[in-house]
C-alpha cells in the first residue's frame, strides 16, 4: 500500500495532512492512495487543486484519489462532479483513524462539520519534511468577515483542551522536535468554548511551563484586537516565545475594515504593534492584506499602503480580492479585476522593500538559525538565512546554531560561517 498527500492552503492543512497519512497507513486496505486536502480562501486556490488533480490521474491512473479540506466542503459539486477523484470526505471526519480504516461506514459526509461542536487533538510525533512543527490547538470560526467562506468549510470555533495540547507539544519535543507552531483557524478564540475558559496566553504560558526543553516556540497568524493579557506578558517575558508575529489586517482603511466586518480598526492595528515593539523590541511582524476589496477606492487603497510603514510591516502575504460564492461581498460593487491585479502588485512591492530594509539591518548581526532542508535556516524572527555549500554540509536539518549574517540577496540573509559553537543535538 502507498499513501500520498497533496495538501494547498494554511499550516493546518499541512498538519492535518500528516494525521490522514498516518491513519491511511494504519489500516489494513491494500491501496495506491492519494489524498488531497483543498483549500477555498480564493478562487485561485479551487482551480490549482482541481488541476493537480487532473494531472495526479494522468500519471497515476490506478491510484484512487480521494479528495477533502475546505475545498470539498464549499466547492462540492466542482470536486464531485470530477472523474478522476474516487469520493470526498469532510472535514469534520478527515483526521479520525476509523475514517480511514472503514471509510464508507465512518464519514458523517459533507456539510457535517457545521454540527461539530469539539476538535480532536493530534497525537503524530512530527511531521514529513518539515523541521518545524504545527500543533493545532483550535479549529473554525465564529465571525462572519464579509469576504471568508472558511468558516462554511470549517464549522465553528473550537478548541483542543489545554492538557491534550501540552501533552502534543511534550510528545513532540520527546521524538526530537525543537520548534513547534501553535496553529488555529481563529487562533486568538482558543478556549473560549472550554470550562474555565483559557486563553491562548494562559496556553502558551502553560506549554512554556510544563515542556522546558522546548527550544522554540512559535504562533501562527493572529487578530490583534483579539491577542490577551496573558500572551503580551508572555512575549514580553519568554525569550523562548518567538518574536514574530503574523497578524491578519486585511485592509488599512476603516470604512473597507467597516465593510470587511472585521472587529478592528486602522488606529488598533497601529497601537497593538507599537505595544508589542516596547515590550520586545526585535519583534517582527507579518501580515495578511487584501487589494482591491470591493467599493475600495485608491485613496482607501493608499491607507493600506501606508500601513505597511506605520505598523512596520516585513512579511507580507497579499492576496488580491477573489469574490466567493455566496458571501455579502460578491454582491458589492466590484473593483475591476486589472485595478485589482495592479494594487497588489503595488503592496507586493512595498512588501518586498519593506523586507530589504529588514534584511539591511540583519547585515553584521549573530542570529540564532533553526537549520532546515534545502541548505536554508530561520532565524527567531523567521527571516530566511541561506546558508553557503561549506555551512550547509557541517550542520543538519533540525539544529540551532548561531551564525554571522554576511548579506543578503533581497530575499533571504546569507551566512557563511557558524559564530560560535553549533547548539546541536
Amino acid at each position: 500500500m502507498s499513501v500520498e498527500t497533496l495538501t494547498f492552503g494554511c499550516r493546518l492543512n499541512t498538519v492535518e495532512s500528516e494525521v490522514m497519512r498516518s491513519h491511511a497507513l494504519g489500516s489494513s486496505a491494500d491501496r495506491d492512495l492519494v489524498l488531497v486536502n483543498t483549500c477555498a480562501v480564493t478562487a485561485e486556490a479551487g482551480r490549482q487543486a482541481r488541476k493537480a488533480i487532473r494531472k495526479l490521474a494522468r500519471e497515476r491512473p490506478d491510484a484512487e484519489i480521494v479528495v477533502t479540506g475546505c475545498g470539498a466542503e464549499i466547492e462540492t459539486q466542482a470536486y464531485a462532479g470530477m472523474r478522476e477523484v474516487a469520493r470526498l470526505v469532510g472535514n469534520a471526519s478527515k483526521t479520525k483513524p476509523e475514517t480511514w480504516a472503514t471509510p464508507a461506514a465512518n464519514d458523517p459526509g459533507i456539510g457535517a462539520v457545521m454540527q461539530a461542536r469539539e476538535t480532536d487533538a493530534t497525537r503524530i510525533t512530527g511531521m514529513a519534511g518539515h523541521t518545524r512543527s504545527f500543533v493545532p490547538v483550535q479549529n473554525g470560526c465564529d465571525h462572519r468577515c464579509t469576504f471568508c467562506v472558511i468558516p462554511f468549510g470549517r464549522g465553528n470555533s473550537r478548541s483542543v483542551p489545554l492538557d491534550d495540547a501540552v501533552a502534543q507539544v511534550r510528545r513532540i519535543v520527546a521524538h526530537g522536535g525543537r520548534e513547534v507552531v501553535l496553529t488555529g483557524v481563529d487562533l486568538t478564540a482558543y478556549g473560549r468554548d472550554l470550562d474555565g475558559n483559557p486563553t491562548l496566553g494562559r496556553l502558551v504560558k502553560a506549554i512554556l511551563s510544563a515542556v522546558p526543553e522546548l527550544a522554540r516556540l512559535r504562533i501562527s497568524s493572529i487578530d490583534s484586537v483579539e491577542a490577551d493579557d496573558d500572551l503580551l506578558d508572555a512575549f514580553a517575558r519568554e525569550a523562548r516565545l518567538m518574536p514574530h508575529l503574523h497578524l491578519s489586517l486585511q485592509a488599512g482603511d476603516d470604512l473597507i475594515l467597516k465593510r470587511m466586518k472585521r472587529r478592528h480598526t486602522r488606529a488598533d492595528a497601529i497601537r497593538f504593534c507599537e505595544e508589542v515593539r516596547r515590550l520586545r523590541p526585535e519583534t517582527v511582524f507579518g501580515a495578511d492584506l487584501i487589494a482591491g476589496f470591493p467599493t475600495e477606492t485608491e485613496a482607501q487603497f493608499a491607507r493600506s499602503l501606508d500601513l505597511v510603514a506605520e505598523c512596520g510591516l516585513t512579511h507580507l502575504h497579499v492576496f488580491p480580492y477573489s469574490p466567493r460564492p455566496g458571501t455579502p461581498a460578491e454582491r458589492m460593487p466590484q473593483v475591476a479585476g486589472d485595478v485589482v491585479r495592479e494594487r497588489a502588485a503595488r503592496l507586493r512591492e512595498a512588501g518586498a522593500s519593506a523586507l530589504i530594509h529588514h534584511l539591511d539591518g540583519e547585515v553584521g548581526q549573530t542570529r540564532c538559525i533553526l537549520v532546515e532542508r534545502g541548505g536554508i535556516g530561520r532565524t527567531e524572527t523567521f527571516t530566511a538565512v541561506r546558508l553557503d555549500d561549506d555551512l550547509g554540509t557541517r550542520l543538519s536539518p533540525g539544529d540551532l546554531a548561531d551564525v554571522a549574517i554576511g548579506g543578503h540577496d533581497g530575499r533571504r540573509l546569507t551566512a557563511a560561517r557558524v559564530a560560535k559553537n553549533p547548539l546541536v543535538g
